[in-house]
């Protein structure tokens, strides 16, 4: 080999080693042994407790699949920001995260109008908003390539539990009780959709603000309308008030059904919520859970966390999970594009909560759309119905 053949050797290697430098430099979040994540949730406001516990949800996965070497040998790190389930302080954590720490997607983000004030910088820079806690169908609608949503929405849910009150159980007046805000308008949009489908009507309606403490008003009112099944748009706090103003009034010949935001530990311990319903997405993490899955995630997280999960870690673990099945189905040649057919891969998917199958494909970007009736019966929530859709 003569002194030029080595140089142009030489050379053509050096390109080509540029050329897989810059094809790296081109992922953002991705190296050779790291995958970068970043999670813009809430550790100090309202609904911290959802934003602790699932974050920690999403760390123990990670922390399992790095405990096992990685996916083709890449770490999974996730980056969490508090945004304090404020919209001013969410654009900040996520310009952070995009502009500053450069990552590779958004895993588990929390709040719908937080998600929502993000999407357009976010998807400007190529950063997929995977499997948020927040089932508004602005989380997969309009299409977007880089929307992943894997369970059944606000509306779905509340559908499904009409459907399911009026033609078992016979009702027939229902009415809406909800937040004054974007989520509660989606659970008064479903229950008007719902009904119009059915042939009935929704008989009266009353708005709040999340922070109101008293609700005899709006609790008299629906009275007065004569309603046999309320559609709750609300969470936790302004789920048992209610709740609980109206059976100490002595109204118990009515039905209270709320979304899966109703669906928490905290509203089934508390005092007086016997036979208050809500529409699940999984099994609920009880140390005591039939589901021997379940009852192994909750020893491990406690032992990890030092602490009991809520629901919260349910879906926190999933939302890591998911993103781990589609870096396994996108291959060793992780890009953007590879990560989101990996994604479009996921057909029949279980996670270990009993969840419902969730699969994905080029056109759809929400994952499922069942949920089920549960029930507080003895301060615990219960299983009433196998998955329900309308």
């Amino acid at each position: 080999m003569n002194k030029w053949t080595i140089v142009k050797a030489m050379a053509a290697a050096t390109a080509a080693a540029s050329l897989a430098t810059a094809a790296s430099a081109q992922t953002r979040g991705v190296t050779a042994t790291e995958v970068t994540f970043g999670m813009p949730t809430d550790l100090s406001g309202v609904a911290a407790t959802y934003g602790v516990s699932s974050s920690n949800g999403v760390k123990m996965r990670f922390d399992e699949i790095n405990d096992a070497g990685g996916i083709f040998g890449r770490k999974l790190r996730v980056i969490v920001e508090d945004q304090g389930y404020q919209v001013p302080k969410a654009v900040q954590a996520c310009n952070k995260l995009i502009n500053r720490d450069k990552v590779f997607a958004f895993v588990g983000p929390l709040g719908t109008p937080m998600n929502n004030a993000c999407f357009k910088e976010q998807f400007a820079a190529g950063v997929p908003n995977l499997f948020p806690l927040s089932a508004a169908r602005s989380m997969y609608e309009p299409y977007e390539r880089l929307k992943f949503y894997g369970a059944a929405s606000y509306v779905d849910q509340i559908r499904s539990g009409i459907e399911y009150f009026v033609k078992t159980k016979g009702k027939k007046a229902i009415c809406v009780m909800y937040q004054d805000t974007d989520f509660g308008k989606e659970i008064l949009e479903g229950a008007e959709i719902q009904a119009k489908k059915l042939g009935i009507k929704v008989v009266e309606t009353a708005a709040h603000k999340p922070t109101d403490q008293d609700f005899t008003a709006p609790i008299t009112k629906l009275r007065s309308a004569g309603c046999d099944l309320i559609l709750m748009g609300t969470i936790v706090r302004d789920s048992i008030v209610p709740y609980t103003t109206a059976r100490k009034a002595g109204w118990n010949d009515v039905t209270f059904l709320g979304s899966a935001a109703v669906y928490d530990l905290v509203v089934g311990k508390a005092q007086g919520m016997e036979g208050f319903y809500g529409m699940g997405l999984t099994e609920m993490p009880y140390v005591d859970s039939d589901v021997a899955s379940v009852k192994t995630f909750v020893e491990n997280y406690k032992k990890k966390f030092n602490i009991e999960p809520n629901i919260g870690a349910v879906y926190g673990y999933v939302a890591a999970d998911l993103t781990v099945q589609g870096l396994k189905n996108a291959g060793k040649d992780l890009t953007l594009d590879s990560f989101i057919k990996g994604l479009e891969a996921i057909k029949g998917y279980k996670d270990i909560f009993n969840g419902p199958q969730v699969s994905f494909g080029p056109n759809i970007r929400q994952g499922a759309n069942s949920s089920f009736l549960a029930e507080v019966k003895g301060g615990k929530w219960v299983r009433v119905t196998e998955p329900l859709s309308f």
